[in-house]
């Protein structure tokens, strides 16, 4: 029962969404859009808050064991046992934690980083019960972003991040950081309709 409870939570942390998996109404990370440039989207993001646990294991992996774990989280795995509200309520609690997309991954020295964006009204998280969950600030930072469809391998991301930094030496924009990886849909989304998106923080290159 809890590997059952622990798979769903993990399904739904992709995003709230129909029985054919698109998304409906989650909330995302507001940004500015600063300019299109060789098809990538140069955008600025707000600081905003995260949850966020460190996986050693290799790429799928752990995004599979990152999910489980910041779905405890916002499934009540914390010292509030504050739940997450979808269309209709988990369950009736002072504070909810509420759905947002995408879920984020990025590569650490040792294995790689999960990623969960909070709320932007949720200005005081409640802590995290499992001490390989935590809740971080993130910084205000420039991204230029690639969306594609299809497959979330890892072999899709590569090339995708590989496009990405193709598309990038043609613009006034230059990488000042690692690649991440951001997934929008749930795992059961026909592949076609899936967002996924891949990023690299950017400044403008000198004159």
């Amino acid at each position: 029962m809890r590997n059952r409870l622990a798979a769903g939570a993990t399904a739904l942390l992709l995003g709230a969404c129909s029985v054919v998996g698109v998304r409906s109404g989650t909330e995302e990370p507001r940004f500015e859009l600063l300019e299109q440039a060789n098809g990538l989207e140069i955008r600025r993001y707000a600081p905003r808050l995260a949850a966020e646990t460190e996986v050693v294991a290799d790429e799928t992996a752990s995004r599979s064991e990152g999910f489980s774990r910041l779905a405890g989280y916002i499934f009540g795995g914390n010292r509030g046992e504050s739940r997450i509200a979808m269309t209709a309520p988990v369950a009736q609690q002072p504070v909810r934690i509420a759905m947002t997309a995408p879920v984020a991954q990025s590569a650490t020295a040792s294995g790689h980083r999960i990623r969960f964006f909070l709320p932007a009204s949720l200005r005081d998280p409640p802590v995290p019960n499992d001490p390989r969950v935590k809740v971080v600030e993130v910084p205000a930072e420039t991204y230029a972003v690639l969306r594609f469809t299809g497959s979330t391998s890892p072999q899709s991301v590569a090339d995708a991040q590989a496009r990405l930094r193709a598309a990038l030496g043609d613009t006034a924009w230059q990488a000042s950081g690692p690649a991440t990886a951001w997934f929008y849909d749930p795992p059961w989304t026909i592949p076609a309709l899936r967002r996924n998106e891949v990023a690299v923080p950017v400044t403008r290159r000198a004159p």
